[in-house]
């Protein structure tokens, strides 16, 4: 079941109705609610796998009231170290167990020793990677002493599979999400409004733009070895935008359906391509990943190697990008690519410009020539590394690396569907002229609501339906499930 769905547009208004008629007022009865309708979201999927979620859940509520009460730090790390051994431990075998034993026969095969050891058939469970950062999270803060412990069983079990973020994020916080599940919350309209503006933009990102570059993308990626360079830089810059769109709009309409039942979850994209260095870009794209890698992982480690100087920081932002690059999947494609955007940090550390923010380009209608160079450079470095991302393999990427940085450049691309691609990039630059305009908002359309006469905006409303409804490219999952 996913956003854009029939089945779940279904759910939704069932829920919506039973969520704000029939049990108005009552928020515990509501949370019910919000725990059952997740695991018929979940279930839909692959109903055993909500044993899964319910005995993660389960556990990492039993430690953290146990974590908080013990007095012994002995047994208060003890207890930390089995939730982070479920997770971690977890998301091992599910992700990586495969990906670890074909890399050990592999490496001995290239010194021509043959083991006989073989993989296993499994499953990855949908969301796994970020409802385990959840509970990571939730346990650590709760050994910090930042939050205490949840005693209400259906508020953290709604916390850990709170259906508009399951499956891709954002990833929410404990001190953010619970808070809200302990309390009353009351039917807003002006909320409402906004939760439907931002489902709307979020359809039009996937539908539209990313589902339409996407037919562009499969086709140049699946045949890059008998295109010329220059088609391969169109796919490329299409799988930019597909991913940018297809993530950013998943994030859009789950903030939007969250705002609809009351709820402010996490803001997981800032206009990245607005920013001025690749560490801004990481400011602003994925923003619950790494926020939380930079609180639970990056600061630790700068602290650890502060005497280091910056080889310590270096080292610090290099482990932590081979994390976000292996928490994306179980490839050696996913370990390169976090080893690129570290590396891309390397000048920034050696000129001292790491953390000096760059002047707020909200509000500013036209960039300087600076600006704009900065933004193009910016945009340019993400494309090269999501060749790695794209890729099936390491072998792939570079075979696309290599025909991509030809003299074939400069020839006319070679694509199937000129008019199509036409149409499309037309798409594209409405979406970048509307977010540059509207970039100072929580989202791109955000202030139609107040800048705009009611005519006016219903007419863009209108103008945004019917462009679905006439341009969606269905059938195309979001990118993020698979991770």
């Amino acid at each position: 079941m996913v956003f854009n769905s029939l089945p779940f547009v279904l759910f939704f208004l069932i829920f919506f109705f039973l969520y704000w008629f029939a049990f108005k007022g009552n928020y515990k009865l509501q949370n019910i609610l919000v725990l059952g309708g997740s695991y018929f979201f979940y279930g839909w999927w692959d109903w055993r796998f909500l044993f899964l979620l319910i005995g993660v859940s389960a556990l990492n509520f039993l430690l953290g009231i146990y974590i908080d009460k013990t007095e012994s730090t002995a047994r208060k790390k003890w207890l930390l170290y089995i939730g982070l051994l479920q997770g971690i431990g977890g998301l091992f075998v599910f992700k990586y167990f495969n990906f670890f034993v074909t890399s050990f026969i592999d490496a001995f095969a290239a010194i021509n020793i043959s083991l006989s050891i073989h993989t296993i058939r499994i499953i990855l469970p949908l969301g796994i990677s970020f409802y385990t950062f959840r509970t990571i999270s939730y346990l650590l803060d709760v050994d910090r002493g930042k939050i205490k412990p949840c005693t209400d069983w259906v508020v953290f079990f709604s916390y850990v599979s709170f259906f508009p973020s399951l499956i891709s994020g954002p990833i929410d916080r404990a001190g953010l999400l619970i808070p809200q599940l302990q309390k009353k919350r009351e039917f807003d309209y002006e909320q409402a409004v906004d939760g439907f503006r931002q489902i709307l933009w979020g359809l039009f990102k996937k539908l539209v733009v990313a589902d339409n570059c996407a037919t562009f993308t499969n086709e140049i990626f699946g045949n890059f070895e008998s295109l010329p360079a220059s088609s391969l830089l169109l796919g490329l810059f299409f799988y930019t935008i597909q991913i940018y769109a297809d993530f950013s709009g998943y994030s859009d309409m789950a903030i939007g359906f969250a705002r609809l039942i009351g709820f402010n979850i996490t803001k997981n994209f800032d206009f990245p391509f607005f920013s001025q260095n690749i560490a801004e870009f990481w400011q602003r794209w994925h923003i619950s990943l790494t926020s939380w890698l930079t609180d639970y992982v990056f600061t630790p480690l700068s602290i650890q190697f502060r005497d280091l100087g910056n080889r310590g920081l270096i080292l610090a932002i290099m482990i932590n990008f081979l994390i976000i690059g292996i928490w994306h999947g179980a490839n050696w494609t996913f370990v390169l690519f976090g080893l690129l955007h570290g590396a891309y940090y390397i000048p920034l550390i050696l000129r001292g410009k790491i953390f000096k923010k760059k002047k707020s380009l909200k509000g500013k209608l036209v960039p300087s020539f600076t600006e704009f160079r900065n933004m193009v450079g910016v945009f340019l470095m993400a494309m090269v590394g999501f060749v790695i991302f794209r890729a099936d393999n390491i072998s792939e990427a570079f075979g696309f690396y290599g025909k991509l940085f030809s003299s074939s450049m400069f020839s006319v691309p070679v694509i199937s569907n000129r008019s199509g691609a036409v149409i499309t990039m037309l798409f594209i630059i409405v979406l970048f002229v509307i977010e540059w305009l509207g970039k100072s908002n929580e989202y791109a359309i955000g202030d139609i609501g107040t800048r705009f006469s009611k005519p006016v905006r219903w007419g863009i409303y209108y103008l945004l339906v019917v462009t679905i409804f006439f341009f969606a490219a269905t059938g195309k999952e979001f990118i993020y499930f698979q991770f």
